[in-house]
């Protein structure tokens, strides 16, 4: 009895100091599969507990003297059972983890400290696969950002692209659904020429709230973000690789390196609970409902068939041979001898080559408008 009335003045407590009286989310860590041995693991529990005292934490692995609640396991295909048993019965909210195989369809969403300033920034996305399709994968990693961003409270996150090759592609992509109704807010590169295809620059300063880069590379660039102090051996700074988001994905996993230390895994706890608690499952439905709305399937699809079938078998003749010091911008490196071929095609003498910020298109002078409509015609994006 005494100790029912205690733990309900504890919750009574606890819902004055948050100022919400919902049942608090339980997150949970799986303790078993790190290079640093299970102490480090355990050590990150109790610097997030610490830090972070209103969350509820419990661990999934071995028997231990934390005082955290343990659903207790030594078999690592033991562990991943408990935690999407767990997960699926709504036991626990969320589950911080180092390795889980995620469908086709779902990547995670990392969360990162930017040198520059100390802000937070978003990398969009970090591991998994969105889509086969490189492009396609890229506009799905922004909508995953934007969904992981507005759960940690940012409502309105500034969107960038990181210049890549697609990114030109995926910046065309995304404004089309824009046009169609889906808000997006594009943030501008805080180099001189601007744009919302983000430099190196961009990264360290953090410019925008949501950086959109395809996994492989948002893998390398949480790496270095999370690792550069420490000579990579062991994670420090950020907090892991992030929630697995994706239409239809409904557990909420979150993942960490194996080289993470303890604070990285206290900030992955942190985040756990902060999209645990930004209901980020309804934010998704809501965001997937909206896009497919717009469409949003179809410009995909337009936009990347495009790229298989531009191309022609006859070969194009180039046209006379002219100075060209005319600039063209914006044509996807992926696109650019397509572009090129597209304007000898009809009779305007073109080159491709690589710019400060990227690929381009040089042509005479006096021909840069006329080589733009064709261009745009043509369903090459153009700056």
């Amino acid at each position: 009895m005494n100790n029912t009335i205690a733990k309900v003045f504890e919750e009574i407590a606890s819902a004055i100091e948050s100022g919400s009286f919902a049942p608090k989310k339980k997150v949970a860590l799986t303790t078993l599969g790190s290079e640093h041995g299970e102490e480090t693991l355990l050590e990150g529990a109790k610097l997030a507990k610490k830090l972070y005292p209103n969350m509820e934490i419990v661990l999934i692995g071995k028997k231990n003297d934390t005082g955290f609640e343990t659903y207790e396991t030594e078999c690592q295909d033991d562990m991943y059972k408990i935690m999407e048993e767990k997960l699926d019965s709504g036991e626990i909210s969320a589950c911080v983890t180092m390795h889980y195989n995620f469908p086709i369809g779902v990547s995670t969403v990392g969360r990162v400290m930017t040198p520059s300033k100390g802000k937070e920034m978003i990398i969009a996305t970090t591991t998994g696969t969105a889509s086969p399709h490189r492009i396609e994968a890229m506009v799905k990693n922004a909508i995953g950002g934007i969904i992981a961003a507005k759960a940690i409270g940012i409502e309105e996150p500034k969107v960038g692209i990181l210049n890549l090759d697609g990114a030109r592609t995926v910046e065309k992509v995304l404004k089309e659904i824009k046009e169609k109704g889906y808000n997006i807010n594009f943030t501008e590169s805080k180099r001189s020429d601007g744009g919302v295809v983000m430099r190196g620059n961009d990264l360290l300063l953090g410019t925008p709230d949501v950086m959109v880069t395809d996994s492989l590379t948002g893998n390398v660039l949480m790496k270095m973000f999370s690792s550069f102090m420490s000579g990579g051996e062991y994670e420090v700074a950020g907090y892991g690789y992030g929630p697995g988001i994706g239409e239809g994905f409904n557990r909420n996993i979150l993942i960490i390196s194996r080289a993470s230390g303890a604070p990285v895994i206290a900030n992955a706890l942190k985040y756990a609970f902060d999209i645990s608690n930004g209901e980020i499952n309804k934010i998704a439905e809501k965001e997937y409902a909206q896009l497919k709305n717009v469409g949003w399937t179809d410009i995909i699809a337009k936009n990347t068939a495009k790229k298989e079938t531009k191309a022609e078998s006859d070969e194009v003749v180039a046209p006379e041979k002219e100075v060209v010091t005319g600039q063209i911008s914006g044509v996807d490196i992926m696109e650019l001898e397509d572009a090129v071929q597209a304007l000898w095609k009809n009779k305007v003498y073109a080159e491709s080559g690589m710019g400060c910020t990227g690929p381009i298109i040089l042509v005479a002078e006096d021909k840069i408008e006329k080589a733009k409509e064709i261009l745009n015609a043509q369903g090459f994006a153009t700056a």
